[in-house]
């Protein structure tokens, strides 16, 4: 539970505990119903229920709109859920990229990537043509690419350093031919360091005729040979060190030879061996190279300018997809594919990515890896620390499924933080996260493609069911989790896997949560069914109406909670599964050993949400309209506004302005008499009615202090007042209020008392 929150109003006004008979933070349990043996991790079920206590629906909503994942995040336009705090509704909102584009039926393209391979196969010499195309597209990053031409000339041998898919190895081959080295030999990649020198040994046929530059020739007139090693294999034990490079020169100068050796980020190197950092060219630049070797130049500008070619580039492909996207724009330009094919491209190569990824055996992509990212994906732009620390959770999983019989075994150091996000196309940012007491700053991991976390779920899901154990094992941890992040995230992930395939989340994940005798547990069913619904999951709607009269109450209390997140959308048919369960509720209100007053104040909490949702107006109708309704519904409508008149912007109770108070001044403002005389008329009753009388003068009072404060909260507080007052009872009512309330921390009645006192009617008269 994230901070203080002010009680509820229940049936009767005040602040409501537990069903009567009702196990510690159970909320008591219908007759027949089975307990599920649940039990904490860290305790027995028993030991586990006694901790576990109900968050407020809207605490539970603020951690759910901070912790949602960027594809899920609050915007402008929210379809659920809201707040006022600086004209934004603050709800769960549209994602960009959680369309049927993404998260429907996978696409069936599959896109090759010739000439790109980020190593040579076995020795063997390099086509000319190959060379020349690719000096024909080649681009560099500024003057870095003069400076390593200039090393390489003079020392012979270059080692260079760059991340898997950055262009290295054409970047290798195009510092042979830019010093006139032909031809160009690849070498084995299974060359060890110790036998480096011996693969540069003379060859008996003569060199080719040269078609670099001068600086290649060798003194006789005859052309300088190249080699590249592409992907250097090097281990602990195994470096590459400077006597290899040394032994190397020496052979490559007899022969008149250059070699540019390709090695990964975290490649095993002596202390002595410098290596040259390759650094790729923009992929807006080299897509634009590509082009002109295929098209005049106004069908290149063309083809750049199309939206489909910036949302290509927006999303941070690798250099060997812009040549392939390069090569079907000029089929394109053709009108040989059509512009559907361009549109897709992008998706396409991201879902062809994620399924390299896990198709790749642990020689390439070890299982540890494959665990990282898909914790990443769960954990997308959330803090890293964290992310590593539940991957390895879901590591150790991961190998149970495979060998039961083995014990996880996990690493505790060795794995470089740039390493994990290069393979993962990710990237480090410094940035604040929400939490308890506060916003702190944390190093945050994120995808570069906010798309690939759907994917890759996806592809998890449903092309490698084998997983599925250990991943809803995972999943079942994080629920269980005491951070808000981590239960959140377990929530969006499981939304997507509904999303995915529906029928299989609910069996394995979301149905054994809702039915939990934990609250922690059904409030991630509750997320995960939202988030389900916000990214388009069909039938979500229909599950909660099932629920919201099931004959388990767990359920109906997880279908009372998502009404309240889905609500605002779909408000009419909210407000009547809600007055329907209120209703069914209150057949047992004159028996306290039968009335659950915990679902009466879930209910409260949920019309509290969609009054303060963008649904607002038309919430407030419903309730007006209802007031003369029998008791339940009346209830209902009056514990929710006490409620939401409890809420303040930014939570800050203290000094933060009352959502309906700043709610009754734009309505006052823009001349909208139906919400201002809604909202009055919803005071006078709550205050004139004896089951809320007590809660409604306290929040009344919080309001007068906040007023002292606040001179834009007096002002909205002294046009409702008058309002407030249309008979001899309730002007007696205010008035006594504001001559007898005491100030702060037991201090003489604030000044404002006196002000807002003078707004009265002097002298009520008669009816």
């Amino acid at each position: 539970m994230s901070g203080q929150e002010p009680p509820a109003a229940g049936p009767a006004g005040g602040p409501t505990g537990g069903a009567p008979g009702a196990a510690p933070g159970s909320g008591g349990t219908a007759p027949g119903e089975a307990i599920p043996d649940e039990a904490a991790r860290d305790g027995s079920a028993e030991e586990s229920e006694e901790r576990d206590q109900p968050q407020t629906a809207w605490s539970a909503r603020r951690d759910l709109v901070d912790h949602s994942p960027r594809t899920m995040k609050v915007g402008t336009h929210s379809r659920f859920g809201g707040g006022y705090t600086e004209g934004d509704q603050h709800g769960v909102s549209g994602g960009r990229v959680t369309g049927d584009v993404v998260m429907g039926t996978k696409t069936v393209h599959h896109w090759s990537f010739p000439g790109l391979s980020t190593a040579a196969s076995a020795s063997g010499e390099i086509p000319r043509g190959t060379l020349e195309r690719l000096a024909a597209s080649f681009v560099t990053a500024g003057d870095t690419f003069d400076d390593l031409v200039d090393r390489l000339r003079r020392d012979r041998v270059l080692v260079l350093s760059g991340a898997r898919f950055t262009g290295r190895r054409t970047a290798a081959l195009m510092l042979l031919h830019r010093l006139g080295a032909t031809p160009v030999l690849a070498l084995d990649r299974d060359t060890t360091p110790g036998s480096l020198a011996d693969r540069f040994t003379a060859r008996d046929d003569p060199p080719g005729p040269g078609t670099g530059t001068d600086t290649g020739t060798t003194p006789g007139g005859g052309r300088a040979r190249g080699y590249v090693l592409c992907d250097l294999a090097t281990r602990r034990g195994n470096a590459l060190r400077e006597t290899h490079l040394l032994g190397a020169a020496d052979r490559l100068a007899e022969q008149d030879a250059y070699a540019v050796i390709t090695v990964g980020p975290t490649a095993v190197l002596e202390d002595d061996v410098s290596a040259a950092d390759w650094r790729p060219p923009a992929a807006e630049d080299v897509l634009a190279a590509h082009l002109r070797t295929r098209s005049p130049e106004e069908t290149v500008e063309r083809l750049l300018g199309l939206p489909e070619v910036k949302e290509f580039l927006d999303h941070g492909h690798q250099l060997r997809e812009v040549a392939a996207f390069a090569q079907l724009l000029g089929r394109y330009a053709a009108g040989e594919v059509t512009e559907q094919a361009v549109a897709d491209f992008s998706l396409v190569s991201l879902e062809n990515q994620v399924q390299e990824w896990f198709e790749e055996d642990e020689s390439v992509v070890h299982l540890r890896d494959k665990a990282f990212l898909i914790a990443l994906a769960a954990f997308d732009d959330g803090p890293y620390a964290l992310t590593a620390e539940l991957s390895d959770l879901l590591y150790g999983l991961l190998q149970q499924t495979e060998n039961r019989a083995t014990v996880p075994v996990i690493p505790v150091f060795g794995t470089h933080i740039g390493k994990r996000l290069q393979l993962a196309r990710a990237e480090r940012h410094e940035a604040e996260e929400h939490t308890e007491w506060g916003p702190v700053t944390q190093t945050k991991a994120a995808f570069h493609d906010e798309r690939a976390s759907l994917v890759l779920l996806r592809e998890v899901w449903t092309g490698h069911p084998s997983a599925r154990p250990a991943l809803v094992a995972w999943l079942r941890h994080l629920a269980d989790d005491g951070r808000p992040l981590v239960r959140t995230r377990a929530a969006s992930t499981v939304a997507v896997l509904a999303r995915t395939d529906l029928p299989s989340a609910m069996a394995l994940v979301i149905e054994p949560w809702a039915t939990s005798n934990l609250f922690r547990h059904r409030l991630v069913a509750v997320n995960s069914l939202t988030l389900a619904h916000h990214i388009g999951t069909p039938n979500i709607p229909r599950i909660l109406d099932d629920w919201s009269t099931a004959e388990d109450r767990r359920l109906r209390w997880v279908a009372v909670r998502a009404y309240a997140l889905i609500g605002p959308e779909r408000p009419a048919q909210a407000l009547a599964a809600l007055r329907d369960a209120t209703r069914a509720l209150y057949r047992h209100f004159g028996d306290p050993d039968d009335f659950d007053v915990e679902m009466a104040r879930e209910l409260a909490e949920a019309m509290e949400l969609l009054l303060l949702s963008p649904a607002d107006t038309e919430v407030l109708t419903d309730l007006l309209s209802r007031l003369d309704d029998e008791r339940a519904v009346r209830d209902l409508s009056l514990g929710g506004f006490v409620n939401a008149c409890r809420r303040t912007e930014g939570d800050d109770r203290r000094y933060g302005t009352p959502l309906v108070l700043s709610w009754y001044a734009r309505a006052l403002a823009h001349d909208d008499r139906t919400a201002a005389q809604g909202i009055a008329r919803l005071w006078r009753e709550a205050l004139g009615d004896p089951h809320y009388t007590g809660s409604a003068l306290e929040v009344l009072r919080d309001w007068v202090l906040i007023a002292s404060r606040s001179t834009t909260a007096e002002w909205a507080l002294a046009a409702l007042l008058p309002t407030l007052v249309a008979t001899p009872t309730e002007h007696q009512r205010l008035t006594h209020l504001l001559r007898t309330m005491p100030g702060e921390d037991g201090n003489p009645p604030p000044e404002v008392t006196t002000r807002l006192l003078s707004t009265l009617p002097p002298r009520f008269p008669p009816r």
